[in-house]
């Protein structure tokens, strides 16, 4: 009896890896759709005074909670607006930025839940040339 159930064990694995090695088709599966980033201004690597005031736009798919604006790791205020297409998120940069380059960096959660990181980079115009 013993080796009657070791033997169906065996089958049952053996069949098992089998069905396992098929998986399921990237149809079943819906795409991550990341949010986007549009309409920024200033464009990237233009030269801007200190606390400046930026912009952007959402993608629609944007959970508009999510959205986080940081520049040199440092948090932002943001206003978000509603409009047809997403939503536009304006800011302005810290006082307290006193570097050469200011990185502007958003991060933000789409409705289908994938994480989105992007950004861009200004030059802080009179601003020493070391960091």
């Amino acid at each position: 009896m013993y080796p009657l159930h070791l033997l169906m064990a065996l089958m049952l694995t053996v069949l098992s890896t089998h069905a396992l090695a098929y998986g399921s088709t990237s149809s079943s599966k819906k795409a991550c759709s990341k949010p986007t980033l549009t309409n920024i201004t200033p464009v990237a690597l233009t030269t801007v005074a200190p606390q400046s005031e930026f912009s952007f736009q959402t993608s629609s798919s944007t959970v508009s909670n999510s959205i986080q604006v940081v520049a040199n790791k440092l948090p932002v205020e943001i206003t978000i607006r509603e409009i047809n297409k997403g939503y536009v998120v304006t800011g302005k940069l810290p006082a307290t930025i006193k570097k050469k380059y200011v990185r502007i960096d958003v991060s933000a959660i789409t409705t289908n839940r994938c994480n989105g990181v992007d950004g861009w980079l200004l030059k802080m115009k009179g601003q020493p040339a070391a960091d």
